[in-house]
Order: structure tokens, then sequence, then C-alpha cells
């Protein structure tokens, strides 16, 4: 495993040890969340965090997104901003096929949370999040899927 964002060092930390878990996204802009979110993760198994605070910033890092089993998506990035649900269905367009998982501190009716809880392998979540559920989400991840 390779350091956190937050330079915790997880070689050694004796979690997940040996696990093969995939990459996980986070699109967040709030960085203190966002850096919160990868290190919950990576501390919870996840091999690695892409972490981005927009819809342009995960744009740029386009070649990694096949990789990513699990999108944590913020739904308002922003006023005039491009959604979190935008940014899934970019996703979707170029080669992701993980799980995504909509965070929101909106009321639980908006209409954007509708259309996000139709959508296949997808699912919302009320922040903030705690470290149970996001360990939680690693840990599907690394389960083996039923044939």
């Amino acid at each position: 495993m390779r350091n956190s964002p937050g330079g915790v060092n997880l070689e050694g930390a004796g979690l997940r040890k040996g696990a093969d878990v995939q990459r996980v996204l986070v699109l967040e802009d709030d960085n203190d969340l966002r850096s919160l979110l990868c290190d919950m993760l990576l501390l919870s198994g996840a091999k690695s965090c892409v972490s981005v605070r927009s819809f342009e910033d995960l744009r740029r890092q386009q070649e990694q997104v096949p990789e990513c089993g699990l999108a944590l998506l913020d739904v308002n990035l922003g006023a005039g901003r491009p959604s979190g649900l935008d940014a899934y269905h970019w996703l979707r367009e170029n080669g992701f096929t993980g799980r995504a998982v909509f965070l929101t501190g909106h009321a639980r009716s908006h209409p954007v949370l509708d259309q996000a809880r139709d959508l296949a392998n997808a699912r919302v979540m009320t922040k903030p999040v705690g470290a149970k559920d996001v360990m939680a989400l690693v840990r599907e991840l690394d389960a083996p899927s039923a044939s």
C-alpha cells in the first residue's frame, strides 16, 4: 500500500492486510472532507484513492477512471457547476463500471437524489458519512461476487 493523502503510512498497519481491494474515487468539493474520506478508505483497505475536488479535476484524471471500483460523488459541487449526477454519467461514458455512492447534505427529497436512486449499481448516503459506513463500502468491494 502507499501513503494516504494525509501522509499516514499504511504499511504494516495490519488493516485488511493482503486484501485485494480496488482503487476508489472521491469527488468532493470540501477539501477537508475529501481528505478524510480518502484516509478512511485507505485505512479500510482500498489500494489507492483518486481524490478530485471538481468535475474539471475529474476529467483530468480520466485515465484512472476505469480502474476504480467505487466512486463517492458529492451531489452538489456548487451553484452553476456540474453535479455529482453529471459526473456519474461522464464516468459511465468513460469506462467506469464500479459502484457509485452519492453523498449529500441536502434533504432526501431533492430531484437530483431521486434520479440518483434510480440508477443501477448506485446508492445515496447522507453526510456526514461515518467510518463504519466507509469500511462497509470497502468490504463490499472486496467481497467475492456471486456468480
